[in-house]
Formats: structure tokens, sequence, C-alpha cells
């Protein structure tokens, strides 16, 4: 019996240029990461579904803390496959001050190595200003611990 072999998906680390892209978030509107080079740092945090317990605390704690993120010049982005209708809900729901954007053909999922065999991988990436990968870690880090990583 033949097996097959994956390729793991090895994350992108920190150090390296964060791969660019543009995608639609929540409301139609299009949000391109190099319109922030120079400007801002960018978290994004990639995650399996909206809604869903560990997105939906997560998401919150963000929120819970956001003028943190806001206070270091960071825009936060959440970023998985479902559709605009979605996201807005889960948004409206919880009073999220970040968009949520839709990767449904998943290609900036698989850019940033997120992509799992059935969801997509709890992931958070920090760019700082240069566009550069500052943070990367699988799971659910800490505010403190993610914003700690622009500081250097």
């Amino acid at each position: 019996m033949e097996q097959k072999h994956h390729r793991p998906s090895h994350m992108l680390e920190v150090g390296d240029t964060a791969p660019d892209f543009s995608l639609m978030d929540e409301n139609g509107k299009l949000v391109h990461l190099g319109e922030h080079r120079g400007k801002n740092n960018v978290v994004l945090i990639f995650y399996p579904g909206d809604k869903t317990p560990g997105c939906t605390k997560q998401f919150c704690a963000v929120r819970d803390q956001f003028e943190l993120f806001t206070a270091d010049d960071t825009v936060v982005f959440g970023v998985n496959p479902q559709d605009a209708e979605s996201h807005k809900r889960f948004i409206n729901k919880h009073n999220f001050p970040f968009p949520l954007l839709v990767d449904r053909e998943k290609r900036v999922i698989s850019a940033y190595a997120c992509k799992g065999l059935l969801t997509t991988k709890r992931t958070v990436y920090a760019i700082n200003k240069d566009g550069i990968i500052v943070f990367a870690k699988r799971g659910t880090p800490t505010n403190e611990e993610i914003l700690k990583a622009f500081k250097g």
C-alpha cells in the first residue's frame, strides 16, 4: 500500500519579508498590506472560523485591549476563508474594532503557511512598518507577547 507524503507547512519566520496581498474586508473594502508599509505595524490573525469559541475568545481579548494596539500604530486584521456576511455577523455580535478579511481561495492563508487539512491553522503574525515579520506563532499568544515584538 502506497503512502502519501505530505510536505509539512513551515511557518514564515521572524526576519522574513511578509508576503504582500490584497483582500476584501467584510464591507467590500480592498485592504492592501503594502499600504501600511512605513505607516503602521500590522497584526494578522489567521483563524479557523467565525463564532467558534477559541476565535471569539482570542478576538475579544484583542478588542478589550485594542488601545494597546492603536497606541503602538498597529492595525489588526483577522483572516479566514468565510464570506463577508459571516464576518459581519461575527463583528456585530462582539463589536470588534478591526476588519475581518475574506480569503475564499485561501491564497493568503497558503502564502502565510496557515492552510491545514480541514481548517485554517490559528496563527498570529506581527509585521513591522518595514514589512518584516517580527513575530510568528501558532495558537493564541497574548496581546502583550505580540506587541512586545514591535519593541525589538
